[in-house]
């Protein structure tokens, strides 16, 4: 089979063409970071406006790359929730539609189905089971993947994700947006000695996560420091130590609970450096195994959408003509290719 993908369930447009045979022929991704950076944060309304602007010519971009006509395409994929709900609904209506238009077979794929099935872009892929760590602006959960639609969340976040803790952390320290990888670079000009931070809910029994209070602890630590820009650096340094402890030692006690000794890492902040070594090293010393997308499948794009799609399409799946999208959208609801399906209704 060859999909198109398409993914625009935030501030990032991705398109793809993954072929059954000869794996991803072509892939293209438009950020709309410096569109929000004026703001601060994504404001949905542009959000939705820019994916409408840029999806058309980019997907006539991504078949010329692909040396593919539309004639050769057998099933659309495109990304139906959770996320922002326009952006999600021009994926959706366009990828419908172009799918209708050409007489194939269109399936909606779930955001973090696709996020958990990047790494199987790679060679070497994982195998079944795993444990996948996915961690973003929006969501920070552990997952055990036994295959494709059997997913059961171990864990995730009771408040703020680690993407979102680094993301108003690096406000509080007067950094750009985004501000993730500003704070991440930031550190590694840093060392350790200046702040001490909790590693929240790291000494609790269980697999969820907590990351709100950390901003909180930034604030009141600061506040006696005279904060020049080594001492900035050494908060970064700290505040990303104390977020990679915690999900380091959440993976390797899911690993502990579960003998499984594959652990797969997704989602934009599996692209921090200091996570990806300190997990190498500590899977190392367990016998485990460690896999990643590559960094630019790291963050949202069109390839994981494609793949997960093609996997779901050549199985058999396909929808209704009828154009939905879920804002919210429980990852547990989702179901092996042919099995009866579950979920919550498709928002408006």
């Amino acid at each position: 089979m060859r999909i198109l993908g398409i993914e625009t369930s935030c501030d990032e447009t991705g398109v793809a063409v993954m072929d059954g045979e000869r794996g991803l022929l072509a892939h293209g991704l438009y950020s709309q970071v410096q569109l929000h950076a004026e703001f601060g944060g994504v404001v949905p309304e542009l959000a939705s406006r820019d994916h409408v602007r840029k999806l058309l010519p980019m997907i006539k971009q991504v078949l010329a790359e692909a040396g593919s006509a539309p004639e050769e395409i057998d099933g659309v994929a495109y990304t139906a929730g959770p996320g922002l709900i326009g952006a999600l609904l021009v994926g959706a209506c366009l990828g419908r539609s172009l799918a209708w238009a050409w007489g194939v077979p269109a399936v909606g794929v779930h955001h973090m189905e696709g996020h958990l099935l990047a790494p199987m872009l790679e060679d070497p892929a994982p195998s079944f089971p795993f444990i996948a760590l996915l961690v973003s602006g929006g969501h920070s959960m552990l997952v055990e993947v036994t295959g494709l639609g059997r997913y059961r969340v171990l864990g995730e976040t009771l408040d703020d994700a680690a993407g979102e803790a680094f993301d108003k952390t690096a406000k509080v320290l007067g950094l750009g947006y985004p501000g993730g990888p500003e704070l991440a670079r930031l550190a590694e000009g840093g060392s350790p000695g200046r702040l001490r931070l909790p590693r929240p809910m790291l000494n609790r029994p269980g697999l969820d996560f907590s990351f709100s209070g950390l901003k909180t602890a930034v604030i009141t630590g600061i506040r006696d420091l005279d904060m020049d820009e080594n001492a900035r650096a050494d908060v970064a340094w700290e505040f990303q130590e104390a977020i990679v402890d915690t999900l380091v030692g959440k993976s390797l006690r899911a690993a502990e609970q579960t003998g499984i000794q594959r652990l797969v890492i997704a989602g934009g902040v599996g692209a921090n450096r200091r996570l990806r070594e300190r997990l190498a090293a500590a899977a190392q010393e367990i016998g485990a195994e460690v896999f990643y997308p590559r960094l630019e499948f790291c963050t949202d794009n069109g390839a994981m959408i494609a793949y997960a799609g093609m996997l779901r399409l050549a199985a058999g799946e396909a929808e209704s003509p009828a154009i939905e999208a879920r804002a919210r959208w429980d990852l547990e609801t989702l179901r092996p290719p042919g099995a009866a399906t579950s979920g919550a209704s498709p928002a408006n």
